[in-house]
């Protein structure tokens, strides 16, 4: 994820948000409130649909400029200028740190969206994940993944229970893990370790305790 997250807030107006979009070259921004929690989310296509409803209402006004309005006719607030809060798509679709890249992947082909706010377990915006950064994950080399496979299994094995017959091959995003353990290890953590890896696709297990292989 970018920690260094562009953002607004529910009052922000129209015109604002189309020029924070343009000036970032960004397609959407996370809306948060007076907590940092996220609210929704406003991109350029809920600009560009309020601009089309806008552009039909003002033709319609046009057409109709001879006609005598009563005064319940009029709405209130017309004329006020459109903030984030009435522009956003909300509830937002958010991810947690912790989640897979691939999960987040996912979500965001099933929710047809190219950015998702990363929350904290209050909902607090800490960063997002574009379509850019997940590609970038998927990208990474075999020999980068091995490399950080390693280093998440070793941390999840206490150094008194090391796992010297442990062996692991990366080829194309595929985790195969094989060898033998000693029955003290949680073999369970080191895959879900091993899963959380960027770039990990899948995990092949074909661990064994000490005691399996000793029958």
């Amino acid at each position: 994820m970018t920690r260094d997250v562009v953002l607004t807030r529910p009052d922000t107006p129209f015109e604002e948000l189309a020029r924070m979009l343009g000036t970032h070259r960004i397609s959407g921004l996370p809306v948060v409130d007076e907590d940092d929690k996220v609210v929704g989310v406003v991109s350029r296509t809920d600009l560009a649909r309020r601009q089309g409803c806008l552009g039909r209402s003002e033709s319609g006004r046009r057409r109709m400029a001879h006609t005598p309005r009563r005064p319940s006719d009029t709405h209130p607030g017309a004329g006020s200028p459109l903030a984030a809060g009435e522009l956003m798509t909300s509830p937002a679709i958010t991810v947690h740190p912790e989640q897979r890249v691939v999960d987040a992947a996912r979500i965001m082909e099933r929710r047809h969206v190219g950015r998702l706010p990363v929350v904290d377990e209050e909902d607090r915006l800490i960063g997002i994940t574009t379509r850019r950064d997940l590609l970038r994950a998927f990208l990474r080399t075999d020999e980068e993944i091995l490399a950080d496979v390693a280093g998440a299994v070793s941390g999840r094995a206490a150094s008194s229970h090391r796992i010297d017959g442990l062996r692991i091959d990366v080829r194309d995003g595929m985790v195969t893990m094989a060898g033998s353990t000693q029955p003290a290890v949680d073999v369970t953590a080191l895959l879900t370790a091993t899963w959380r890896v960027d770039g990990v696709v899948g995990v092949v297990n074909r661990l064994t305790t000490g005691l399996e292989s000793d029958h």
